[in-house]
């Protein structure tokens, strides 16, 4: 606490002394020492130092290279499994009776009642791994997930299983060739996952496992090209009860196979025709994760009424669609029947083409209208499914997946695709990854030309990993790299926050994946920067942005340069920033290893963790190494193998160097007690190379910053996507001024901190001062109000709002109030929300010119005077308020008043929702489609005076594989060009 004598003059009066007993000269004067310290030693080999200018162009352009190559890699070993899966199909006879047991995830490891492995089980060697995140995996072998819906024996699992044991070798090599490969996977169009290496399946709370391989964007993506989507739900009255569930669960399940490439929009029909969202009425919005959860959501609210009238609801579908690409085209009919005459409808908009492919749903027990309702797809080369139980949900509606892969499979396109930004399910992190994956066709002779899916095979790149590539220290202070999809959606940001808090649980945002560049990157208005990184360009542009740091507290002003390119044979873009000062140049000194080491071992000193300055991921033994472990066992001789960044490594030598007579000089301080104030905890410096020195002056138990440089204090540690906040800060001050800065993690627990001080150098000393009852007195004169953006907010929000805005923090609106009794979480009500929004708040830049104003607050009958100063060489006001009027208890009545003040919602209605949901931006296609081939006939026949309804293609009939083509061996496949199946599916006539 600061002391200051009593006096009977005005605060204007005694204010201008009364920073002179702050000793600030005394804390100044020991910076300077430090300053000096550095300095000297800096003269000493100032002749080994070069500085050189970093080109933005060629640094984006050797980063997306490294990438290239990294990620071919991946896409090497992704083909060499779909090879090894289609020739170990070739070789496989399909065996009806077969019997084989294998490792299923959910069963290893586990004994009956007696003690004995359960079938299916037996022992599977586990061993925790740091590669795969430290969870127990078996590198020798993979072992098969199925989900819990489908029967772990059934012939076709069996047979797939068996047929796929051919891939545990080629995983084991491809791991051996490149080890920063992470999990490899075979997905089966019959439902089970081959993943390797093996793991133990841990199901959910209920003991089920809802993972299913069929339901993931890797495998959607590998299988079908892009699509456009209308879904047609009947609302009608007979839809009520379990059929509109089941109509609600199909409609979430048809969601779930969409992707970023794809387009869609639903319509409910019964008397009339209505969009579940009025917002995107005549059109096709993106199948993104934002959009799908939202459409989920207005399902949920569907109610049944009237009578189901859907012929108008076709042609609605319809037109929409002819607004739509040149790809694939489906509409899904979800109904209890159908009555009316369609043909007319089919003429008009989709016939002799039948460039829209028809799906339809039969709801219910109910078989009257099956042969309209068959008719319908029949007619309109899609599939028919009759789903009379939410247990039949999953699997009819994934048949529509493989009617709509027969052109690319029948035409053996192998595309390689990658995916957008996901969580990782399989390691059950929160860890941001992509996934590179590819369709796996059957090449048997007799089913060539009839296009069998067997499967998509795949593997993880965890983003991270990559964005390593994009070295830190090359980019400056405030520099960073990004990836955007070709949707404009980002891949890695240093400003994406994919995660929430909910309660003490870290929690994925609904619309995590699918935040676009220009929700963060706000301040490009025009949007030239993401244009240009979706079509794919390479370029540079330059940017005033307004950045915020200290987790949005504080803003700074910069002026950026922005360079980008493509990361070939991917649709991914790669941009770097390099602010216009510091991240224009690259300091490079030169010291022998000798020295360097020595100075780089002492025992205050650590370097960034992870950064990497030496590759520990390559070789099993290196990965429990840390990086100052590496690198002393690198340069020592220890370990010669390993692979070093020889110019950081250069630099951090450089760096020990320099910065070494700190630990003498600190050592010195700590020793001399005349020479230390009290409070001051630690004494820190951190350097460009991710180098930080520091003495503790106090021990844990009295430090009141616990948490402050310690791997848990990653705002304050150089880390993959910044430098720290105090670096960062003290970098953008003026030369020979100081910087205090409060780290806001230690505040939320220890509200009687008080402030650290930064020197030009990087040095900064904690002080800490006790428990104040005083009032926090905002004066807007001495600040300049600055507008921010986030569209990555969560808001609190009622659960029958229809407003997702933000309260917004304004220290202006109110004189005073009591900072820690303020919470926003006070008001939130049970029942309340949290869902994504876009909020504007304010943050406030201390105006220089403003040396000293004064004011009056008035509190009930008396009034008090305030002054506020400026303390020369440093960001500090003090302020000085007159005692002798208490308004303590005037604030304390008056608490919601201010509170309710406090709160300034957002301008964000309806309708910028709207716009902002169905905006279409630019986006680039990918570049395949496989939508047409000739082989894929259809017939407009249809015999409803028999038993029967007639298809062109027999893999129309799920039993084909498996059953009934041994029957038929000697048919030549193009021969078979009709069919006839019963309705109870027990038997195939071909013609």
């Amino acid at each position: 606490r600061i002391l200051a004598p009593r006096s009977h003059k005005s605060p204007t009066s005694s204010c201008k002394g009364w920073h002179s007993v702050l000793h600030f000269s005394k804390q100044i004067f020991l910076f300077k020492l430090n300053c000096v310290c550095v300095l000297k030693k800096y003269k000493d080999i100032e002749g080994t130092v070069k500085i050189e200018e970093v080109n933005g162009d060629e640094l984006v352009k050797r980063f997306a290279e490294e990438m290239e190559e990294m990620l071919g890699r991946k896409m090497k070993a992704v083909k060499r499994l779909a090879e090894a899966a289609e020739d170990a199909d070739l070789d496989h006879e399909y065996n009806e009776t077969l019997e084989f047991d294998y490792y299923n995830s959910m069963l290893i490891n586990t004994v009956d009642e007696d003690g004995n492995p359960v079938p299916l089980g037996g022992e599977f060697p586990l061993e925790e791994n740091e590669h795969f995140n430290k969870l127990p995996v078996n590198i020798q072998q993979s072992n098969i997930q199925v989900p819990t819906n489908v029967y772990n024996r059934d012939p076709d699992i069996l047979n797939g299983v068996f047929m796929s044991e051919a891939l545990n070798d080629v995983f084991a090599d491809n791991f051996q060739e490149d080890p920063t490969l992470t999990w490899q996977y075979f997905g089966s169009s019959t439902g089970f996952f081959r993943l390797y290496p093996g793991i133990q399946w841990t199901p959910d709370e209920n003991g089920v496992v809802t993972f299913d391989c069929r339901n993931r964007n890797w495998y959607i993506q590998a299988a079908t090209s892009p699509k456009d989507v209308v879904i047609v739900v009947d609302v009608s009255g007979s839809m009520k009860g379990l059929r509109l569930t089941i109509a609600k669960h199909t409609i979430n399940t048809i969601l779930d196979t969409l992707g970023e490439n794809d387009f869609v929009n639903i319509i409910a029909y019964s008397d009339y025709v209505r969009y579940v969202e009025p917002c995107f009425q005549g059109t096709l919005v993106q199948a993104d994760l934002d959009n799908r959860e939202h459409f989920k959501l207005l399902v949920e609210e569907l109610h049944v009424k009237g009578e189901g009238k859907v012929k108008k609801a076709m042609k609605e579908s319809f037109r929409i669609l002819n607004e739509g690409s040149l790809c694939n085209q489906a509409i899904m009919l979800i109904t209890d029947g159908a009555m009316e005459d369609f043909q007319d409808v089919f003429q008009e908009f989709n016939w002799p083409e039948r460039r829209v492919r028809v799906f339809t749903y039969l709801i219910g027990r109910e078989m009257t209208f099956a042969e309209n309702v068959k008719w319908i797809a029949c007619n309109n080369k899609g599939y028919y499914t009759h789903v009379s139980t939410l247990a039949d949900v999953q699997e009819n509606v994934m048949e529509y997946l493989h009617v709509l892969s027969r052109p690319m499979v029948i035409n053996h396109d192998h595309d390689i695709i990658w995916t957008e930004a996901y969580m990782d399910s399989v390691a059950q992190s929160l860890l941001l990854m992509t996934s590179v994956a590819m369709p796996v066709f059957s090449k048997k002779r007799e089913t060539l030309s009839h296009g069998i899916l067997l499967g998509v095979v795949g593997t993880d790149v965890a983003l991270r990993e990559l964005m390593r590539l994009a070295t830190r220290y090359k980019l400056g202070i405030h520099g960073y790299a990004y990836l955007i999809t070709n949707n404009g959606y980002i891949l890695s940001h240093p400003d994406l926050r994919p995660l929430y808090k909910e309660g003490k649980k870290l929690k994925p945002k609904p619309n995590y994946n699918s935040v676009d560049l220009s929700e963060v990157e706000w301040e490009d208005s025009e949007e030239k920067l993401r244009t240009a990184m979706v079509k794919g360009e390479t370029g540079n542009l330059s940017l005033d942005v307004k950045t915020s740091v200290d987790k949005g507290r504080r803003v700074m002003f910069l002026k950026n340069d922005y360079y980008y390119t493509v990361i070939n044979e991917t649709p991914f873009s790669l941009g770097i920033v390099l602010s216009q000062g510091y991240g224009q140049y690259i300091f490079i000194g030169n010291v022998s290893v000798e020295e360097g080491l020595h100075d780089l071992l002492a025992p205050d000193l650590t370097i960034a963790n992870e950064w990497t300055y030496c590759e520990t991921d390559i070789d099993p033994a290196h990965r429990k190494l840390s990086q100052l472990q590496a690198v002393e066992r690198y340069l020592t001789g220890k370990e010669p193998g390993l692979e070093c960044d020889m110019q950081l490594l250069q630099q951090t030598l450089f760096d020990a160097v320099v910065t070494a007579p700190m630990e003498a000089y600190w050592n010195a301080l700590m020793l001399n007690v005349s020479g230390m104030d009290e409070g001051i905890e630690t004494a820190f410096l951190g350097t460009r190379s991710g180098l930080i020195r520091f003495l503790r002056y106090t021990g844990i138990e009295k430090r009141i910053g616990k948490s402050f440089l310690t791997s848990t204090d990653k705002e304050n540690m150089f880390t993959l996507d910044h430098f720290p906040v105090w670096y960062r800060r003290a970098a953008e001050y003026p030369a020979g001024k100081f910087l205090y800065y409060m780290p806001r993690q230690d505040t939320r627990a220890q509200p009687n901190m008080c402030g650290s001080l930064e020197g030009g150098q990087g040095i900064n000393v904690g002080r800490y001062c006790q428990k104040s009852n005083t009032v926090c007195l905002c004066v807007c004169s001495c600040f300049l109000r600055v507008s921010l953006f986030d569209y990555q907010a969560m808001c609190k929000m009622n659960s029958h709002s229809v407003s997702s805005a933000r309260p917004l923090l304004s220290v202006c609106t109110v004189k005073s109030l009591p900072i820690q009794k303020y919470s926003q979480n006070q008001f939130s009500k049970k029942g309340d929300i949290l869902q994504p929004c876009d909020t504007e708040y304010p943050s406030f830049v201390y105006e220089p010119s403003v040396k000293e104003t004064n004011s009056i607050i008035k509190c009930g009958r008396c009034q008090k005077m305030f002054v506020v100063q400026q303390i020369p060489e440093s960001n500090l006001l003090m302020l000085v308020v007159q005692a002798d009027c208490d308004c303590s208890k005037h604030v304390q009545e008056n608490h919601t008043m201010f509170l309710l003040l406090l709160l300034d919602p957002a301008v964000h209605n309806s309708s910028v929702k709207c716009d902002r949901m169905k905006s279409q931006k630019v986006r680039r296609r990918p570049e395949s489609c496989h939508s047409y081939h000739a082989q894929v006939r259809i017939s407009s026949q249809h015999d409803t005076s028999k038993n029967t309804y007639i298809h062109t293609t027999l893999l129309q009939h799920k039993y084909y594989n498996n059953k009934y083509y041994k029957n038929f061996s000697n048919v030549k496949p193009p021969l078979i060009s009709l069919y006839f199946v019963s309705k109870e599916a027990d038997f195939v006539v071909i013609f």
